[in-house]
């Protein structure tokens, strides 16, 4: 349950954090947790090779970046 727990508040920050570097007003909560934990994933897979991602600050970072590309890649689908 904690792992849960876990990956849902760095889902959070991440997400939310990633709205607001992206000057959109986010997809809501729910959507910004989920954006923010699949971040996670593709952060990890980015980064992972890199060393990058110990500890709260950087699952966070890592989780941030994914996010943001995430982000990034829902408004160009959105656009097209």
């Amino acid at each position: 349950m904690s792992g849960l727990l876990w990956w849902i508040i760095v889902g959070l920050i991440a997400g939310f954090l990633a709205g607001k570097v992206m000057k959109g007003g986010g997809y809501g909560v729910v959507v910004d947790i989920i954006l923010g934990m699949l971040g996670a994933i593709v952060g990890g897979w980015i980064l992972g090779p890199l060393g990058i991602g110990g500890g709260l600050i950087g699952s966070i970072l890592v989780a941030f970046v994914g996010a943001v590309i995430l982000i990034w890649i829902t408004r160009l689908l959105k656009k097209a």
